[in-house]
């Protein structure tokens, strides 16, 4: 059966990007929560505004890395990112992570790759099997 050793396999490579992080985390001495689907998250700076909720437009400004440190995308290079809440199009990650925010917040999120643009990555800077880190500001919803 081919499925086992795929499973087995897949299993591993998740294991060994968990210890990755982990290891970022303390190296960092980043206290983050962490989602059942193994997003970490960090609100470091509380907003006052209103709560994201799927349907509603997020806009935020955003400076992502790789696990590495290297910064691949920044809201003040690339401009501001927007998306409709619960509608695709962005990480799956990123997408539960803003379901946890507020406008004004400020959050460290640890996007690892199968929350984000898994094998393929995302065929410009983001590699295959990446763990993103994003630091954000949920600027606006509408």
């Amino acid at each position: 059966m081919v499925e086992e050793p795929l499973l087995h396999a897949n299993k591993q490579a998740i294991k060994a990007e968990d210890a990755q992080i982990v290891d970022f985390l303390r190296r960092y001495n980043w206290k983050m929560k962490e989602t059942g689907t193994g997003l970490r998250y960090w609100v470091y700076h509380q907003g006052s505004g209103p709560k994201a909720e799927p349907g509603k437009i997020a806009v935020l400004k955003y400076s992502v890395r790789l696990i590495t440190g290297d910064e691949i995308y920044n809201s003040d290079k690339d401009g501001l990112k927007e998306f409709m809440i619960g509608r695709g199009g962005v990480e799956s990650g990123l997408e539960e992570g803003i379901l946890l925010l507020r406008v004004g917040d400020r959050a460290k999120f640890v996007i690892p790759s199968h929350l984000g643009f898994g094998l393929l990555g995302d065929q410009n800077k983001v590699p295959p099997k990446s763990t993103l880190i994003y630091d954000l500001e949920l600027v606006s919803l509408h």
